[in-house]
């Protein structure tokens, strides 16, 4: 069933964990290019923008002043809703990934519904000489790694949200994931409304076709309650498909070079954020949809306001 009255979150995926700078020079790979990004793609139409930190080699980092340079760069200069990862990146401790939540007290972060096999060794295939040392060894050893998400991490995370005020937004992988929010919940754990952020197209996780997403959005209305709120990520070049079902079927949507470098089906690389974004706010126009700015985003959400974080 076609969805169409209400308005749509776009957000932003500035930067991410998995892609590395020798894949495109548009990459933000540094502090001062992932804040510029940013800021660029709230004023293209992004209500809420994702953030990992890196540090200026361009590797994924949880360093706090890095961080809290990013952080509050940000919001310095826009309204938009910052959302944190606790995902962090390969190699990352359980507890250097969560640091940042009770550090910076957000308005929304990520929370992982599950472990996975989050691979992607293959990522350098093509390249032959990488622009920085740390890349190679960096994605080779994905082929051996497991992210790790089990049901004490996920306690601990979102116990550690709801005191902070921070909305846990559940990154799903795969089916299973569902259930393991259905078990918190039962158990008390989650208490606040729940958000969802599916990710089809990970190697280890649910494929990326209009079949799955549409099976998952099923299945979590089923399993967690018709008031659940949910937004889809389009991994790859798959990216603008995705999200588009995901709108028409009553989601909010996800872009951003976190999940993808490109502009098109082809395989062109994005130029920046704020391209992907305009590019589906102007398909979400073009179809009758109303997009949400930041102010409308938090009440959607139910988010507790930018004047309640720390930084």
């Amino acid at each position: 069933m076609y969805i169409k009255d209400k308005k749509i979150i776009i957000s932003a995926a500035i930067t991410g964990a998995t892609h590395v700078p020798s894949l495109s020079p548009y990459l933000p790979g540094s502090p001062d290019e992932i804040i510029e990004s940013a800021i660029k793609a709230h004023y293209a139409g992004a209500a809420v923008v994702h953030i990992h930190a890196r540090g200026e080699d361009g590797r994924p980092t949880t360093d706090h002043e890095i961080f809290r340079y990013i952080l509050s760069s940000i919001a310095q200069e826009c309204d938009v809703v910052i959302g944190i990862t606790t995902g962090g990146a390969n190699g990352m401790s359980v507890e250097e990934r969560f640091s940042v939540i009770e550090r910076f007290q957000p308005e929304m972060a990520s929370a992982n519904g599950g472990s996975i096999n989050f691979c992607y060794n293959r990522l350098l295939a093509n390249v032959e000489k990488p622009v920085y040392e740390w890349e190679t060894d960096y994605v080779e050893r994905t082929w051996d790694n497991v992210f790790r998400n089990s049901f004490k991490d996920m306690e601990y995370c979102v116990h550690t949200m709801n005191a902070c005020g921070t909305l846990p937004e559940f990154e799903v992988f795969d089916y299973g994931q569902l259930n393991n929010l259905n078990i918190l919940k039962k158990q008390g754990i989650i208490t606040q409304p729940i958000y969802i952020q599916f990710v089809p197209g990970v190697q280890g996780g649910m494929p990326a076709n209009n079949e799955t997403l549409m099976f998952m959005i099923d299945q979590a209305k089923k399993i967690l309650g018709n008031d659940i709120q949910y937004s889809s990520v389009g991994v790859g070049r798959k990216m603008f498909k995705l999200e588009i079902m995901s709108a028409l079927n009553g989601g909010n949507v996800r872009v951003g070079m976190e999940d993808g470098l490109y502009i098109n089906p082809q395989g062109e690389l994005a130029i920046s954020n704020a391209q992907q974004v305009t590019k589906i706010k102007g398909i979400l126009e073009a179809l009758d949809f109303e997009i949400a700015d930041s102010r409308e985003a938090r009440e959607i959400l139910h988010l507790k306001g930018r004047e309640n974080v720390n930084f």
